[in-house]
């Protein structure tokens, strides 16, 4: 049995052999009975396939001259930068042994660019089978034998920044970052005494021991100063001679006035800085054997960024620096378009800038430029209109507190607008004596003053009323000492929402909102009335009449005591123009009503009627 059933096993295998070997016959005889595709279309479909995969060593076997195409195949990726390429075949002309196919390519370069052309592969026959007859025009239908491509690329202009009234304040330039090794500089003290010298007339930081001191810790190169380019060029030559300085060039948005507002400016520039660039053009060129731009294949335009505008006003903001520069004492001014809120001018003096944008942030006790707010509260609150009658004593007792008027003049029993007018402490302590304890708080903002404000570009701050349960604290907020503090900006956005009958919304730059955390409530129509008419009362017959020459002028004055003088404020607007300015210790108040004249004073004719 054993031995039946191992031939019944040969048997069997040998009959499989005949069948598989019989098989294997057959397949052979189908395939060499089965033609090849016919046509050129095979071949170029191996070719563009192949291009596009950076195969280059099979694209080029597919062409009649491989090494001559895997050059430029390879040489047009790197050329274009290119991320992928996407390639098809199209329709097929043949003329006995020559054709032609037509190609499509989509290059995917960087950033997102896209470039599309089609094209003609020559093709013929080449040992019987189709091949393509290798010409750079199966690259580009427009790129001849000796050409290579190349991808360009043509920045935008950058933007530029123009204040309100349409002249340039930031323009596209070059800056010069000056800088110094200290490893190679020698004589360190020797070269910092030298770089201070020279470059002190443009920025005033800069100190011998300051570099000294930096440039020693630093490893390499310390960052000395900035210059621009017309600085830079007055200096050029005696920093090329001044051992381990170098000089780095950096395009940039640079300034067309230092005196324009030099600080505000800068803070403009660093929150625009990275928007100014505007999307880049680009183009993809050929180039000849000697390297010289022979074609332009395809070119996209670059496309800038519009201009962007502050609101800050040329002519108003010189007028109120030189204003506040005639000013030995800290002065500063803030100006606003009270119906629309732009910011017009923001000035202050270089005593003033020692300590920082106090014009926008500094809180000061307003004095009695903050009774706006406290007859306001007495309108709103029905204790008195601009007609009633109050007490205007030379001094009163309120409480604990005892409060005189200026050198204690008194008028008796007057009109609260007189009292308004003539300034006086007495009436308005007793007003805001019998007031809730958070009706000044209340009334200040609805005049603006107390939200915070987030003016893109402009830090600010605009001051702060608590409510006041204490009766002594409410008398003396009441002609604005006590916890009273608010920023000339604050009082400026006061004075704009009595001109303009809503407190507007300030801006600086257009195009970037402002955001504001803090209940604003609506003032209302009967104190807007009658703050209007007391204000121009001060301005006509009050305290304040050195400033009636220069129009319809409405505003009030204020000497807020402190230790070792008083502050001197004048509040007020001018048709669309509402400004609050303080000399810090600058004593009487008509000392502010003068800095404001001089800014009236200074500006242009057709600024009358703004």
């Amino acid at each position: 049995m054993a031995a039946m059933s191992i031939r019944r096993f040969r048997w069997s295998f040998a009959t499989r052999v005949v069948v598989v070997g019989a098989a294997a016959a057959l397949t052979v005889g189908l395939a060499s009975c089965t033609p090849k595709p016919a046509g050129p279309s095979p071949a170029a479909d191996d070719f563009v396939d192949a291009f596009a995969e950076r195969d280059f060593d099979l694209a080029a076997l597919t062409t009649d001259q491989p090494d001559r195409a895997r050059a430029v195949l390879a040489r047009t990726w790197e050329d274009l930068q290119a991320e992928s390429l996407t390639a098809s075949t199209g329709s097929v002309h043949v003329s006995g042994d020559t054709a032609t196919v037509e190609y499509t390519y989509e290059w995917h370069l960087p950033k997102g660019r896209v470039w599309a052309y089609s094209g003609e592969l020559q093709m013929g026959r080449k040992n019987g089978d189709w091949a393509v007859r290798w010409t750079s025009t199966d690259v580009h239908p427009r790129l001849g034998e000796t050409q290579t491509l190349s991808l360009r690329s043509t920045p935008a202009p950058r933007a530029r920044v123009n204040e309100h009234s349409g002249s340039d304040v930031l323009v596209p330039g070059v800056v010069h970052r000056i800088k110094l090794d200290a490893s190679k500089a020698g004589n360190v003290v020797a070269v910092a005494n030298t770089l201070a010298r020279i470059l002190s007339a443009f920025d005033k930081t800069v100190t011998a021991q300051s570099i000294v001191e930096s440039a020693t810790a630093t490893r390499g190169d310390y960052h000395v100063a900035t210059l621009k380019q017309e600085d830079f060029d007055v200096v050029q030559l005696q920093l090329a001679a001044i051992p381990g300085v170098s000089v780095n060039d950096e395009a940039d948005l640079v300034s067309t006035d230092r005196n324009f507002a030099p600080d505000l400016i800068g803070q403009v520039k660093k929150k625009i800085i990275d928007d100014v660039d505007g999307k880049a053009g680009w183009s993809v060129v050929t180039v000849n054997a000697n390297g010289v731009d022979t074609d332009v294949l395809t070119e996209t335009a670059p496309q800038p960024v519009a201009s962007f505008t502050i609101t800050l006003d040329r002519p108003i903001q010189d007028a109120a620096q030189n204003a506040v520069n005639a000013r030995t004492d800290q002065a500063m001014m803030v100006v606003i378009k009270a119906s629309t809120g732009e910011i017009l001018a923001v000035a202050q003096n270089k005593a003033a800038d020692r300590d920082g944008p106090v014009a926008t942030t500094g809180l000061y006790p307003p004095g009695s430029t903050f009774k706006i707010i406290t007859a306001a509260a007495a309108i709103d609150g029905g204790l008195a209109t601009p007609d009633t009658l109050v007490p205007c004593p030379g001094r009163i007792e309120i409480g604990e507190r005892s409060i005189p008027n200026y050198n204690e003049f008194a008028l008796g029993t007057v009109p609260m607008a007189t009292a308004f007018a003539r300034s006086c402490n007495t009436s308005f302590a007793k007003l805001a004596s019998e007031m809730r304890p958070d009706a000044l708080h209340v009334a200040a903002s609805e005049m603006g003053i107390g939200p915070d404000y987030n003016v893109v570009g402009l830090p600010t701050d605009s001051g702060s009323v608590p409510p006041a349960d204490d009766l002594t604290q409410r008398t003396e907020d009441g002609f604005g000492q006590g916890k009273v503090v608010i920023s000339p900006f604050g009082m400026a956005l006061a004075a704009a929402t009595v001109a303009h009958g809503v407190t507007p919304t300030p801006q600086l730059i257009a195009g970037f909102p402002t955001t504001i955390e803090g209940e604003r409530p609506l003032i209302k129509p009967a104190m807007v009335d009658g703050l209007r008419g007391m204000m121009r009362l001060v301005v006509t017959s009050g305290t304040a009449t050195r400033i009636s020459e220069m129009g319809e002028v409405y505003g009030k004055t204020g000497e807020a005591e402190v230790a070792g003088g008083s502050h001197a404020w004048f509040v007020g607007y001018r048709g669309d123009l509402a400004f609050a300015t303080l000399v810090v210790r600058g004593g009487s108040s008509d000392n502010a009503v003068a800095v404001t004249t001089d800014m009236f004073a200074a500006l242009p004719v057709e600024y009358e009627q703004y």
